[in-house]
Order: C-alpha cells, then sequence, then structure tokens
C-alpha cells in the first residue's frame, strides 16, 4: 500500500472528489484546494508529496503557482488541464512540472502517474548523496546544488537535473526524447525545444570553465557531456 500526502488543486469539485476516491483507495492522504491562492496556502501548511495542478484556476493559475512553488520547492508537481497543445506541454516542462495528463483522463492512469513519479523521487535514496564532480565543477543533486570554480550558481531545478543526468553518464549521447523521457518523465514526445532551452541556460553557466569537460551537441543527434582523457 502507498503512502504520502497528495495536494489536488483544481476548481471543479467532482474532479477533486473522483481523485480523492481513487488516490486515497491507494492509501494517499488527499488535501484539496479549489483555487491558486488557496492552493500555495496548503502548500506551506501541509507540506505534500506531490500536487495534482490544474491550470485553469480561479485567482491564480496553474502556471502561476508552478513558479511560485519551484521558488523555493522541487515538490513533484503532475500539471492537469483539458487543453492539449504543445505549447502547454512545453511551458509546463520549462516551468519545472514533472509530469503532465489532459482531461478526461482514466483516474487510474492518473494513479499510477503518482506512483512512477514518486518512484523517480525515490524517498528510499534520501539517505544517499547524489554528486558528480569534474575539474571545477560540482553537481549535488542531494541538495540542488551547483557550484562552478567554488562558487553556487542559481540553478532551476530542471537545469540542474539535466546536467546532472549528462555528467553522471559522460560521453554518452543522448537524443531529446530521451532526455525528455528520463530528465523529465513525460510520457509523450512532445516539443524537444524545451531541452534545447535548458542546455543553452546550462552552457552560459559553464561554458569556458574548465577545458577537461564541456557541454557539446553532437549534430543531428541530440547532447552529451563530453570528458577528455586526462590520463
Amino acid at each position: 500500500m502507498a503512502s504520502g500526502k497528495i495536494l489536488v488543486v483544481d476548481d471543479d469539485q467532482n474532479i477533486c472528489e473522483l481523485l480523492r476516491l481513487y488516490i486515497e483507495k491507494e492509501g494517499f492522504d488527499v488535501v484539496i484546494a479549489n483555487d491558486g491562492r488557496k492552493a500555495l496556502e496548503m502548500f506551506e501548511a501541509e507540506n505534500p508529496d506531490l500536487i495534482m495542478l490544474d491550470i485553469m484556476l480561479p485567482e491564480l493559475d496553474g502556471w502561476q503557482v508552478c513558479r511560485e512553488i519551484r521558488k523555493k520547492s522541487q515538490c513533484p508537481i503532475i500539471m492537469l488541464t483539458a487543453k492539449g497543445e504543445v505549447f502547454d506541454k512545453v511551458l509546463g516542462l520549462e516551468l519545472g512540472a514533472d509530469d503532465y495528463v489532459v482531461k478526461p483522463f482514466e483516474a487510474k492512469e492518473v494513479v499510477a502517474r503518482i506512483k512512477a513519479v514518486l518512484r523517480r523521487f525515490g524517498k528510499s535514496d534520501e539517505n544517499l548523496v547524489k554528486e558528480v564532480k569534474y575539474d571545477k565543477l560540482s553537481i549535488n543533486l542531494t541538495n540542488y546544488e551547483l557550484k562552478v570554480n567554488g562558487k553556487v550558481v542559481d540553478t532551476p531545478p530542471k537545469e540542474m537535473e539535466l546536467i546532472y543526468h549528462l555528467a553522471s553518464n559522460p560521453n554518452r549521447v543522448f537524443t531529446r526524447d530521451q532526455l525528455l523521457d528520463e530528465v523529465w518523465g513525460f510520457d509523450y514526445y512532445g516539443d524537444s525545444r524545451t531541452v534545447d532551452v535548458h542546455v543553452k541556460r546550462l552552457r552560459e553557466k559553464l561554458e569556458g570553465v574548465s577545458d577537461q569537460w564541456a557541454l557539446k551537441t553532437v549534430w543531428g543527434v541530440g547532447y552529451k557531456f563530453e570528458v577528455k582523457d586526462t590520463n
């Protein structure tokens, strides 16, 4: 049986109760907010393990709520929306959402997504320090801290996860679709522009720091964290 607390944010009471029914059946506790401001209040008060977040909300919309939460927390967020445009998916990815469900949905599918996202955040791994180090570079995914030349560089969660994933697999080439799937965890192959945007931002922070490694574009394929043989 699963455990943990899920914050469901939707202005449709029927959807909230349907989700509560299915999610509580799996062993989770469920708290509900019906507008964006209340969602932020409940996030602070309840400290949930995951947030199901609708986009079209009164007071503050889901994008604004996601943006505010990402300023201070890496709590997993699954976006809920009736919209299916690529633009929405890309925006959700760039703001730091961890998954995306389009309405109408099967409640069982939502429960499966919740479990999958929580698995990726692996509570059993909490005591393991996830860190990779190279010349003048330290990437610590346990506390989401990027250090360049010994100085902490402000880096959003998804950029941290992307550079950690690449640097943990030196010299391996990843396609954009692989990175979307393995870093963002989305089940669909969305617009790969979001990967390009994140790589561009990382390059601005890492360009020219060391001659022993580099974030490289492999034209026509994707990206890799290239490490030179210093032996």
